[in-house]
């Protein structure tokens, strides 16, 4: 057995937790806005996209490809079908815009990240288009940090589960750390497992957790990812 073979796994959230992405949907949305302004207010519009978004999950998943379809559904449904090509067009190309919009790393992240890499296996475990995330893992320059990268339809405790057993780990042995605290914190420590919770400036509604669950557990709470290793090390040495 190799030394890497024998570190601990640590599991790290990809969007909002490494690089900025939420902020980028903010902004097509702004322009979704100003599309419909001669159909529907801001309020309304906000509004129905979120219900066919939510609507939509379950058929075409998380990520981009489903934000469009939702955008251009929505567009219908509020313009009672006077939306023209042209302007479906302009949606797509929003998306083309998300999908090859360069990554940014968010601070601090890419030398706590190698920090991290001498000390624990770094798991990645995120939701959405595989494709369009195993890109962005790519073009993060992070991706011979990581020892292995797992993209989900849905992060709760059935898929964690089964990650984590599908490698041979133990819920025990899990710390999970990411941006959300409905998909990245409950779930893992649902199963048993220990997670970090680093808020990022920008929480998408749909990932907004039940309250009650929330004030049912503790976590850590951390400003930055860069503060992860002292954590960590304090639990090492507890």
């Amino acid at each position: 057995m190799s030394r890497s073979d024998s570190l601990s796994v640590l599991g790290l959230d990809a969007d909002d937790t490494l690089w900025e992405s939420e902020a980028r949907f903010h902004e097509v949305e702004a322009r979704f806005r100003d599309l419909m302004a001669p159909w529907s207010d801001e309020e309304a519009t906000d509004a129905a996209l979120l219900a066919t978004e939510r609507k939509n999950i379950a058929r075409h998943g998380y990520g981009v490809k489903g934000f469009v379809l939702s955008m251009i559904v929505t567009a219908v449904h509020l313009s009672d079908g006077d939306i023209n090509a042209n302007q479906i067009g302009d949606i797509v190309a929003w998306g083309h815009e998300l999908l090859d919009h360069p990554i940014e790393l968010l601070d601090g992240v890419a030398d706590t990240v190698d920090a991290l890499s001498r000390t624990h296996r770094l798991l990645v475990i995120t939701k959405g288009d595989l494709n369009d995330q195993m890109t962005k893992v790519a073009r993060s320059g992070l991706a011979n940090r990581f020892w292995r990268v797992e993209v989900v339809a849905e992060k709760d405790e059935a898929t964690y589960a089964s990650v984590l057993d599908r490698l041979g780990i133990q819920p025990s042995d899990f710390v999970m750390v990411g941006n959300s605290i409905r998909s990245d914190v409950l779930p893992v420590l649902g199963i048993g497992g220990r997670a970090v919770h680093v808020p990022h400036t920008t929480t998408w509604i749909l990932e907004e957790p039940d309250p009650k669950a929330v004030a049912a557990v503790r976590f850590p709470v951390l400003d930055r990812l860069a503060d992860l290793p002292a954590l960590l090390a304090d639990w090492s040495v507890a």
